[in-house]
């Protein structure tokens, strides 16, 4: 959908159907060989490779307590060299502050790698191929998604799913997600 402004210049509206997030399944995971922080990780969205994915958990989550485990993944950012390493996507989480805490975004039981992770209501439609920078669309979006009171994943109230059921965390009601 579209919006014209008063001059004939185009505006897109910033929806959730834009984001690519899928299910993946972490096949391999390290310390990055520069960063105590970071782990990179190789995470199978069912496309021919794995992704290579930096993520900023090596403090806060045990590297057994991710290895082999299902996530959620945001595909479409773009692609950003983190200490040397480049990452070809987001592992997305609940985290809050304080005290500091987070927990990766579980997908349904039964949830197939690859599969799309959606927001209830905005299921129909294709997700942008890479998100514009320049446009924030991923920062706009993140504001609004939180977990709610019974750790179910949410944007704006309406649930992240995918056809099996809601995405969870484990305990961190009220978590921003990031």
């Amino acid at each position: 959908m579209q919006f014209m402004l008063t001059e004939g210049a185009a505006v897109d509206e910033i929806s959730p159907v834009q984001l690519d997030m899928r299910v993946g399944k972490i096949v391999e995971i390290g310390k990055h060989p520069d960063a105590d922080a970071l782990y990179v990780s190789k995470i199978d969205v069912g496309e021919e490779h794995p992704r290579t994915i930096v993520s900023g958990l090596a403090q806060l989550i045990p590297q057994a307590d991710l290895d082999g485990r299902l996530v959620v993944v945001l595909c479409n950012l773009k692609p950003a060299k983190m200490r040397g390493v480049e990452s070809q996507g987001m592992v997305m989480c609940a985290s809050v502050e304080e005290p500091r805490s987070v927990e990766p975004l579980d997908p349904p039981p039964g949830s197939a790698v690859g599969e799309r992770v959606f927001v209830d209501g905005y299921a129909s439609g294709a997700a942008a191929e890479r998100l514009n920078p320049k446009k924030k669309i991923w920062e706009k979006l993140q504001v609004d998604m939180r977990m709610s009171a019974d750790c179910v994943a949410e944007w704006q109230g309406s649930s992240l799913m995918t056809p099996q059921g809601v995405v969870r965390c484990k305990s961190l009601r009220g978590a921003a997600i990031k």
